[in-house]
């Protein structure tokens, strides 16, 4: 399997995201700059965290506008795989791959911590190797991190089980006391209807030795392999 990692300024989760893939997979990487215009030989192309051109305008939005944006919809549109952290969730909703919004957190603030996350649909390449309802830990870092889509669209996700991981307690119960910053229905995770295009706000390239901590984050990278 070979993975693409997008490169835009601002990006600093791409080394990280790197690491993982060639060195704890042990699969075929290579990094792809905004300037990129197509993404053949790819299996799975990943964008990672960061603040693409500074977070200006909006976050994720002039990401959105280069050549590698076009490249990375022509990619998904022909079924390839793309997984989207923080940032990278962020640039995916500006495509339009992904439905709603990231907005600014409730408090205003910047909120970098550990969550916990609940799997609600464990069917998909990339979370395939999680249990059904099993609580992970993850850590987040980020300021536009609040989820949110119109009560008939978050509906209609619901139905179409594009709801991928949603913020709660260690013991599974999802509370607004759980919810880090604000987002709609505790969500941290949603895909397309396709359920090729996975954007999550926490951060699973962060998760996956013992030296860091924890590795919820790896069983999301081996169910893409698996």
């Amino acid at each position: 399997m070979k993975f693409a990692v997008c490169v835009f300024p601002g990006s600093n989760c791409d080394y990280d995201t790197f690491y993982v893939i060639r060195d704890l997979l042990g699969c075929e990487v290579s990094f792809v700059d905004h300037n990129t215009g197509h993404l053949e030989g790819f299996d799975c192309v990943v964008l990672p965290g960061g603040f693409s051109f500074g977070d200006y305008l909006r976050a994720g939005v002039l990401a959105s506008k280069t050549p590698l944006g076009n490249a990375v919809v022509e990619f998904a549109q022909k079924g390839g795989l793309v997984l989207g952290i923080c940032n990278g969730f962020q640039i995916l909703t500006e495509l339009h791959l992904l439905p709603g919004a990231l907005l600014k957190n409730e408090n205003m603030r910047f909120v970098c911590r550990d969550v916990y996350l609940r799997v609600e649909n464990n069917s998909l390449p990339f979370t395939r190797s999680f249990e059904k309802d099993e609580v992970i830990r993850l850590p987040i870092a980020h300021g536009e991190g609040r989820y949110y889509v119109p009560e008939e669209e978050l509906s209609r996700m619901e139905e179409r089980g594009q709801i991928v991981l949603r913020y709660c307690d260690e013991n599974g119960n999802v509370s607004p006391e759980s919810n880090p910053n604000g987002s709609v229905g505790n969500i941290a995770g949603v895909c397309n209807r396709e359920g090729n295009v996975f954007g999550l706000m926490p951060h699973p390239e962060r998760a996956c030795e013992d030296l860091l901590g924890y590795r919820d984050g790896i069983i999301l990278w081996h169910s893409l392999v698996a």
